[in-house]
Formats: C-alpha cells, structure tokens, sequence
C-alpha cells in the first residue's frame, strides 16, 4: 500500500478509533505499523481518546484486576473485562499512584519499585534503577506524572527521608533519572505533613501538603513542568476549626479542589483556581457524621448535572447542582474497597 500522508482520508479515520483497534490495525500491513507507531499518530490519536464517554474504572483486588466502563445515564459501571498484569506481583501488591492519557504510574509495595503501565496495550516500564533511583516509599514520598512541552512524558518524585527533601525527574525520552533543585520550608519534610499525589493541570502539577492535625497548616506546592520552578500558594479560606482535606481535580484543563472541612459533620465546598487564588464555585449541605477512616476514602463523582459524595462502603447522598455537568469522575487511591483509577483507553507507550 502506498505511503499515508498524515492529513489523508485513512489518517483522519485511524486516529478516531478505539485503542484496542488501532492495536489491531498494526497487523494489516507494515505501511500501517509504521504509521501507528509514529509519535505525531500517537499524540494526535491521544488527543482524540481523552474524553469521557472513553474513560474506564480501573479496580485491583488481592487477586484480579478488573476494567469496567463508566455508564454516565444511571451513574454506574457496564460489564467488566479482566485485566492481566504484565509484570510480577504479589497479592494487594499493586497501588495506583497517578494517572494521565491511558498511562499509570504504579507501585509494587514488596519491592518499592515505581513503574510506568499502560493497562489497554499491557505495555509496562520498570522506572527503578540501580543507583536507587525510582524506589517508591508510601506516606513520606509524592509523585506527579506529565507531559512538557516537547511531549515528553515524565515523572516527578519527590522523597523525604530522615528530613532530607530530594526530587528528581524521569524522562521517557532519556530513560533516565536527574536531580532539580527545590527550596521548601524544612517543616514540610517532616511526617506530620501529608502531600498528595500531583494533579497534572494547565503546565503545572498541583500537590497539597496538609498538616496531620486539627488546625494545621495545608498549602499547594505548584510545579512549572516547562521551567521547572516551584512556588507554593495558599490553600482555599477554609475554617481550621476541624480536620481539612483537599482533593485537586483536573476539569476541562482548569484546576478545582473539592476541599471538605469539619470534626462531628462535614461541609464540602468546590473552589477552582484562578490566577493563585481560589474562588469559591458551590457549597453542599453538612455531611451526616461518619468515621474519620470512611472520610478518608471518599471518592466525588460529577455527572449530568448531580453531585455524588460516595465512600468505598457505597453512596452517600446525591446534590443537585444548577450548573453545567463536568462530566468528570475523580477517586482517590482506595476505591469501594478495591484500589484503583479512572483513566483513559489511549495507546500512549510507557517507553519510546
């Protein structure tokens, strides 16, 4: 078959199929590998899969790893397909810890390796190195995936050990590891601090570091991903008379914070970023009393014009919102009981 210019009829076609497809596609002739293989194909085709109806539930038990799509007419999940692990694993060994364009970046709690996965190709990238590099700690470490400028896919990891702060990228491109310089107030390295994974949003990957304790101090840690500057901005004026979290999601390329405060009950509000300061978008009525562990795993849901507050043990009230639906579902690291992501199905390769 003769060459496929990139603007062609049969382009335009194959960037707008399913992942699993394209896969599939490769096998047809060697013209079309080589064309679903290149980058521009692979970028352009991302760009058409990151969408809701493509988003998928990913959920990890002690044994199986399941894929389920996300049905937004009822709020639930269709049919799930199992999915296998590429690479070893023990039982409750694999945690997600960040996710962007049909890739997760993960973590093997027996060996502390960090790795890069695509679960819809299988394709899989061990980030750990022998100097020491991509070795994952739960509570003291914070890794954030992105894309720069150059559309290269990397990973910030930030490592507190014996209060010593270290950070340090990974680039797809080099595969490799490299030390950057960041300059944060030394209370920051202490345990007492909780920092989020990052959220990937505008050029910038967003942490929140939140103090362990009633009345602490919580702040978010902004990473300029093209100049590689950090700088730290306030958290949104919410009362510290209770405990305080804050969850970032990434909607339509704007940053909001579902940032929920209280003791005995409650109160969600949802703040979104404007410039470096946050302005408030909705309040919800106070949650009915429920254990701080339940709390902790509460996952928000957005859809068609409702509000879903749920914990893994199931919902928990729904709110009406007079706005337009986000169309944006967002968990946190432990799901319904399962661990697990919402990411979309893409062909975005862990390794070039």
């Amino acid at each position: 078959m003769a060459d496929l210019p990139t603007h062609t009829i049969v382009f335009e076609i194959l960037t707008r199929l399913p992942a699993k497809d394209v896969g599939r596609s490769k096998s047809v002739c060697k013209q079309w590998y080589a064309l679903l293989s290149t980058q521009d194909f692979v970028k352009i085709h991302c760009s058409r899969s990151v969408v809701s109806s493509n988003q998928r539930v990913l959920l990890i038990d002690d044994l199986t790893c399941s894929v389920r799509p996300i049905i937004s007419n009822n709020n639930d999940y269709g049919p799930s397909s199992t999915v296998t692990f590429p690479f070893h694993h023990q039982n409750n060994d694999v945690s997600i810890l960040s996710h962007l364009n049909g890739l997760l970046c993960v973590f093997l709690n027996h060996t502390y390796e960090l790795l890069l996965w695509n679960p819809t190709t299988t394709a899989f990238k061990r980030l750990s190195t022998p100097d020491s590099h991509g070795f994952y700690i739960n509570n003291l470490d914070a890794i954030g995936l992105y894309v720069d400028a150059d559309d290269d896919y990397k990973v910030l990891h930030i490592k507190r050990r014996s209060g010593v702060l270290g950070v340090y990228v990974y680039s797809r491109e080099v595969d490799s590891w490299r030390n950057i310089p960041f300059i944060t107030r030394q209370e920051y390295l202490s345990p007492h601090f909780n920092w989020s994974a990052g959220t990937f949003c505008g050029g910038t990957l967003y942490f929140t570091v939140c103090e362990c304790w009633i009345g602490g101090t919580n702040v978010v840690i902004c990473f300029d991903v093209n100049s590689e500057q950090f700088k730290e901005i306030s958290f949104p004026p919410v009362p510290s008379n209770g405990m305080v979290q804050g969850v970032l999601v990434n909607v339509k390329n704007v940053l909001h914070m579902f940032a929920s405060t209280g003791m005995f009950e409650m109160t969600i509000d949802l703040w979104t970023l404007q410039g470096d300061y946050w302005i408030k978008v909705l309040s919800c009525p106070p949650i009915p009393p429920i254990s701080l562990s339940l709390w902790c795993d509460i996952t928000h849901y957005v859809t068609n014009g409702n509000w879903f507050v749920m914990t893994k043990l199931g919902k928990l009230f729904t709110i009406e919102m007079d706005m337009k639906p986000f169309e944006c579902f967002y968990p946190v690291s432990w799901f319904r009981g399962f661990k697990g992501a919402v990411f979309v199905q893409t062909i975005v390769s862990p390794s070039i």
